[in-house]
């Protein structure tokens, strides 16, 4: 076991951790990134970035070369119901260069993130790296982590330790935390179908809503991504039936794909996301931290489940980095004002999210068909409804501004810093 010793230690390669990990590494502040797999290459993952990501992207000057990889421009989000279509936001009209939701493979932006940290002094991701378990002190304060790579099992001493590995966090299984669900109804059945040139031009990112189910779609670099409802814990008796039931729902409430959905032949074409709301009530120990869905899972309602996490390494970047560029300790008071700040925006997204679910509950028991309030077509035909609403959902509530502490561009010294892993997955992204 070899011991050593770091600023931080951030704890999965998510884009909470890996936009954590490049603002404390910009801050000069020594990083080691450990990721469970040995690539980010997974399957409908949250693909969205909001332009709050790509506003903080582009004041650290990474956007444009971002954006320079294969993505979609989303404008419009909306819903389409047996009654008609309703348009509920609008990015177009938002003031900003980024009027958008940018729809773009997670590990595109995971491989340029990874990239650019392991190019800065002191500062590394290590893929195929999983944490067993949490070093401490004689008063019980974590002091780092034990964790395994293919050279064998290592000790890492640091400042802090940020549990950024997702809803299954096993940072939060080792601290003995527990993540409360508030009542998700719902779960999606994912899978693609391939885009055509033909199809409606204004299609981004649209729900199309029947008796008991729901489709919901995303406009991609790799075709469509379908997402089929079901009932909590309803997969047994969906893969019971087969995928005849599926394929007619979608021929009938998105008659446009009836020219290829015979392209979904079997179950193994599908992956289950079981959906989830749920909270971690303390967020923290002394020398730890929990972000992003480790600490507050979110559900896929509104899409902005990368767009918490990313605030949440906002705010933790602002608290953090000059405690730690500077050595000094990370006191229990910090983590605490960490998660003080984020909490109230997890808890009114959530909120809403809870909402969501439960009227679909309450249509699939009365056997009404599911679908958004009926006064809501009404309601976004007023002026500057659809502009306000992508704002909220493109911004959050109360967004965390960066400070001018990141400003300046971290120096980049040497090619050739990024590991065999990491070098592979940006080759292989850029051809």
């Amino acid at each position: 076991m070899n011991a050593r010793e770091s600023g931080c230690v951030v704890v999965g390669g998510g884009p909470g951790g890996m936009v954590l990990a490049y603002l404390l590494g910009r801050a000069g502040v020594p990083v080691r990134l450990l990721e469970t797999h040995r690539d980010f290459d997974r399957d409908f993952r949250g693909d969205s970035l909001h332009p709050y990501t790509l506003e903080l992207l582009d004041r650290l000057g990474l956007a444009d070369r971002l954006l320079g990889l294969p993505h979609h421009k989303a404008r419009y989000f909306r819903f389409h119901t047996p009654a008609g279509s309703v348009t509920t936001a609008d990015y177009g009209k938002l003031r900003t260069r980024f009027n958008y939701v940018a729809l773009m493979p997670q590990a595109q932006l995971l491989d340029f993130l990874a990239a650019e940290i392991n190019e800065m002094p002191g500062c590394a991701v290590r893929t195929g790296a999983k944490v067993t378990d949490l070093l401490r002190n004689d008063s019980g304060r974590i002091t780092g982590v034990r964790y395994r790579d293919s050279a064998g099992a290592h000790e890492f001493a640091t400042a802090v330790v940020i549990g950024a590995d997702g809803r299954s966090s096993k940072l939060r299984r080792l601290i003995g935390a527990q993540a409360h669900s508030l009542g998700a109804t719902t779960d999606l059945l994912w899978f693609r179908l391939p885009r055509r040139q033909d199809d409606p031009p204004e299609a981004d990112v649209d729900l199309y809503f029947g008796r008991d189910h729901y489709v919901g779609l995303l406009a991609g670099t790799q075709g469509w991504q379908v997402g089929y409802s079901l009932p909590k814990g309803g997969y047994a008796a969906a893969r019971e039936a087969g995928v005849e039931p599926i394929r007619e729902f979608v021929v009938d409430r998105v008659p446009w794909l009836a020219d290829r959905v015979h392209l979904l032949t079997d179950f193994t074409a599908t992956t289950l996301l079981s959906v989830d709301i749920a909270r971690v009530e303390q967020w923290w120990r002394p020398g730890l931290l929990l972000i992003g869905d480790a600490a507050h899972v979110i559900s896929p309602v509104g899409g902005n489940g990368i767009l918490m996490a990313v605030q949440d390494a906002v705010t933790a970047a602002e608290h953090l980095a000059d405690t730690l560029r500077n050595g000094r300790p990370v006191s229990d008071d910090v983590l605490r004002a960490i998660q003080a700040e984020r909490e109230p925006a997890i808890r009114h997204v959530q909120r809403d999210q809870v909402r969501t679910e439960q009227r679909a509950a309450r249509a699939r028991g009365t056997g009404r068909p599911i679908g958004p309030p009926r006064l809501l077509k009404l309601v976004t035909a007023l002026p500057g409804v659809r502009a306000r609403a992508a704002a909220s959902n493109a911004y959050g509530p109360d967004p965390p501004r960066l400070s001018g502490l990141f400003d300046t561009a971290p120096p980049r010294p040497r090619r050739g810093r990024i590991d065999a892993a990491g070098a592979e997955l940006t080759r292989r992204h850029r051809s």
